[in-house]
């Protein structure tokens, strides 16, 4: 019985291990991100509907669209001054996150 319990602590730890891990590249990603569209200051607003995320930036020509769509963009669309990109489920993580950092 004891043995079980061990077994069970130990899995623990390692799924632990493993989502703080998973969190931290997340992060990483966003952060590079942010690099690719031209810095924290270069942003101005950013909203989120459903998969997509909206950013309006001060200058859109320091945007790196080829780099954001290597990162895992699934589409970009540029009009004016914002970019709207197509992330998936993570537009909304990627908005609180840059709501964190500003």
């Amino acid at each position: 019985m004891e043995q079980y319990i061990i077994i069970g602590v130990i899995l623990l730890i390692i799924l632990l291990a493993i989502l703080k891990a998973t969190k931290k590249d997340a992060e990483l990603d966003f952060n590079k991100l942010v690099e690719l569209l031209g810095g924290k200051e270069n942003i101005i607003h950013t909203e989120t509907n459903m998969s997509r995320f909206k950013v309006t930036l001060k200058d859109v020509s320091k945007a790196n669209k080829e780099g954001i769509q290597k990162l895992g963009a699934k589409g970009i669309v540029e009009i004016d001054n914002q970019l709207k990109i197509i992330l998936g489920p993570e537009s909304k993580q990627l908005k609180k996150y840059i709501d964190e950092i500003k």
